[in-house]
């Protein structure tokens, strides 16, 4: 009986270790970046824009979208399987109220695999803007736009399936901001 019980209690242990492994692995992969560092600026923000909706309050949103306006349906569509809209957005009325740490924090947590940095703009006057996907074999799993500038500093994270060429049907939507973002089919092409 003792044997049985030692065997058991082998068994269980192996098992949370296994268990406790696959969430760790699962924590390293997820495409929610963590904005909490950036909580302690906020104070110094002379505006701060925090837009988090979980997968649960967009669909509540989007059944306010009118299937029969072709921009709100095809939102409405691409929201469909998210997992996660979140803004972190800090602007200031001075410089220098963040530091490179700051921006660190955020980097660091798309600065390896499975996430690609697939965009970067660097600019000393203007604002930095570097774009990150999270790749779950061939599909897109998530997405994260990091821009600081000199009064500002802003996190955009998508989380869950996001198919680039409908991306730009987002911006100013689910207080995502307008990035620019255009499909190259779209671009008129230079002749």
């Amino acid at each position: 009986m003792k044997s049985i019980h030692i065997g058991l209690m082998r068994v269980l242990t192996l098992g949370l270790f296994v268990a406790a492994a696959a969430a760790t692995t699962a924590m390293a992969q997820d495409a929610r970046i963590q904005t909490t560092s950036l909580d302690t600026l906020a104070v110094k923000a002379s505006q701060v824009v925090d837009v988090n909706l979980d997968e649960r309050l967009m669909q509540f949103a989007a059944k306010f979208l009118d299937n029969k306006d072709a921009d709100e349906a095809a939102v409405k569509k691409m929201v469909n399987g998210l997992k996660g809209i979140h803004v972190k957005v800090l602007e200031f009325d001075a410089e220098g109220q963040y530091s490179t740490a700051d921006v660190e924090a955020l980097r660091s947590q798309v600065r390896s695999a499975p996430w690609s940095r697939i965009m970067g703009i660097t600019s000393k006057r203007e604002t930095n803007v570097e774009v990150y996907l999270l790749m779950k074999g061939p599909e897109v799993g998530g997405l994260a736009v990091i821009a600081f500038g000199p009064k500002e500093l802003m996190v955009v994270n998508i989380v869950g399936p996001v198919d680039l060429d409908k991306l730009s049907k987002l911006e100013g939507s689910f207080g995502i901001p307008d990035l620019e973002i255009e499909s190259q089919k779209s671009k008129p092409k230079n002749n």
